[in-house]
């Protein structure tokens, strides 16, 4: 089927599936350095925000605002920050990073910043469930 979703490599490769919300996959990015959820819209051939229809617009913004308030939950954030670059993954996807001061890319971007650090297996599979935990107990958007 040619509308059907499909993630892109590159992304399945990059991150874990956590949870699918209502619009999108929500995903953590397999990098021990930052707390990092990616957003990808289940919507087929989606590369803008501008490609979604204005009750999907509404319905990621409401899930990238679950996003942060998850990063929150982790732990101390010193900034979130939200982006859909898109320049090397054109499929449509929103990056929400927990930042720290003093993290490996501080106060830069963490796009290109230096070398993926994959999380020890245990650790990441520790951490994808208390993601799932938080989102449960999490009011909805």
């Amino acid at each position: 089927m040619a509308d059907a979703f499909s993630l892109d490599p590159r992304l399945a490769g990059d991150s874990v599936l956590v949870a699918d919300g209502p619009l999108s996959q929500l995903r953590l990015m397999d990098d021990a350095r930052f707390p990092w959820l990616v957003l990808v819209p289940r919507v087929p051939g989606a590369e803008e925000w501008i490609d979604l229809s204005g009750d999907q617009q509404r319905l990621l913004l409401a899930e990238v605002n679950l996003a942060g308030r998850l990063l929150r939950g982790l732990g101390p954030v010193h900034k979130l920050n939200i982006g859909a670059l898109g320049n090397i993954v054109r499929q449509l996807h929103v990056h929400v990073l927990a930042r720290q001061e003093g993290d490996a890319a501080w106060p830069g971007p963490a796009w290109g910043a230096g070398q993926r650090q994959p999380y020890v297996a245990t650790v990441r599979d520790a951490l994808v469930s208390s993601l799932r935990q938080g989102l449960a107990d999490l009011p909805g958007p």
